[in-house]
């Protein structure tokens, strides 16, 4: 059930759908909301860029200030895997007054041609780079893209429903809160952690572990299929993603520290571009980072080049991964992996390797 904030939330219909409901790569249940709300005349629509996990807690502050104004607003997760489209939003005879783009601008044109056809104002978020490429200068007036590259789209989204919160309640003193003291404080400091990741600034503290403590969110993001995200969001702390990216670093150490003791010389390229320590790891390609970097320092110590090569066999795709790591910043492990067919960058890359070429690598 999709989440219809300050307006009553109708079950699912099970009516036929209409012709454009039944489209492909789309989700069902999310074009069975948009019918309900256009049934509703709910006139606000927030998507946010899913699974991201800055989008969703942009989502959150869309909820919190229609909930706390009571105004109707069908909030929907946006997969780019599984986009909806601008017709989805286009009842006949029936249009939108407002839809946010919550961490995304969506394709280029997306947000002009939505804004047209839906007869709507659009409000987009997003902090990328790349979206300065997508925005369609079109100069429709009711198109708004907020795109800021130093600061997080979760950060804009907050401090815009914010400060709308507080000019529609208290426009002279604007004094309304979207969260109360003890959450604001708790979740201003996640805010500041998601922007540092987003920005790609890696500064604060235990960051690492922050980003980490974040993965097992990614199945919780959807709302549709998620009744609770929101109340599990506004709950999350810094200190526990922290606590928990920590206590997934150390177990994913051990079991990398286990496959130390089996390693072999690798000559990369034939020897072409020096030797260095490799090791199997078959059916743990999760462990790539944790024993390519270990096996970079045991390389270097054994006066090989900085490399750690792990190197996993993909029954499914059968074919051999060649995965390698370094710890010194003078390194370049790419320039191997680029002479291959693979890329990356010049801490971390990998390739495709044959058998027989591989055979020629080890002997």
């Amino acid at each position: 059930m999709a989440r219809l904030i300050g307006g009553k939330c109708s079950p699912i219909s099970l009516r036929t759908p209409y012709p454009w409901r039944s489209r492909t790569f789309r989700s069902n249940a999310a074009l069975e909301a948009i019918a309900t709300a256009a049934e509703e005349k709910i006139r606000t629509v927030a998507l946010y860029n899913y699974p991201s996990f800055s989008g969703a807690i942009s989502a959150l502050f869309a909820h919190l200030y229609h909930s706390r104004l009571n105004l109707p607003c069908l909030i929907l997760p946006f997969s780019s895997v599984e986009p909806l489209r601008v017709e989805d939003f286009c009842v006949e005879g029936e249009g939108l007054d407002t839809c946010y783009l919550l961490d995304f601008i969506g394709p280029k044109g997306f947000a002009s041609k939505l804004s047209q056809q839906a007869m709507c104002e659009v409000i987009a978020f997003d902090h990328r780079k790349s979206a300065l490429t997508k925005i369609n200068c079109c100069g429709d007036p009711r198109v708004t893209f907020n795109v800021n590259l130093e600061k997080s789209s979760s950060a804009a989204v907050y401090e815009y429903f914010s400060n709308k919160l507080a000019s529609m309640m208290f426009p002279d003193v604007g004094a309304a809160n979207l969260l109360n003291s003890e959450d604001q404080v708790r979740l201003e400091k996640v805010l500041k952690y998601i922007e540092d990741a987003d920005l790609r600034r890696w500064s604060l503290p235990e960051i690492k572990a922050f980003t980490i403590g974040l993965g097992e969110w990614r199945s919780k993001l959807n709302c549709i299929t998620n009744p609770y995200m929101y109340e599990q969001l506004l709950g999350i702390s810094s200190s526990d993603l922290i606590a928990k990216g920590n206590l997934d670093i150390s177990s994913h150490q051990i079991a990398a520290n286990k496959f130390l003791d089996k390693t072999f010389k690798v000559r990369l390229g034939r020897g072409l571009y020096g030797e260095c320590l490799g090791v199997r790891a078959d059916g743990n390609s999760d462990l790539s980072d944790e024993i390519g970097k270990q096996l970079s320092l045991k390389s270097a110590k054994a006066g090989l080049r900085p490399i750690g090569a792990v190197i996993c066999y993909n029954i499914r795709r059968k074919n051999l991964k060649m995965c390698l790591r370094s710890t010194d910043t003078a390194t370049d492990t790419s320039e191997v992996a680029k002479a291959y067919g693979g890329g990356g960058c010049p801490s971390s890359s990998s390739f495709i390797i044959r058998m027989d070429e591989y055979n020629q690598w080890r002997s």
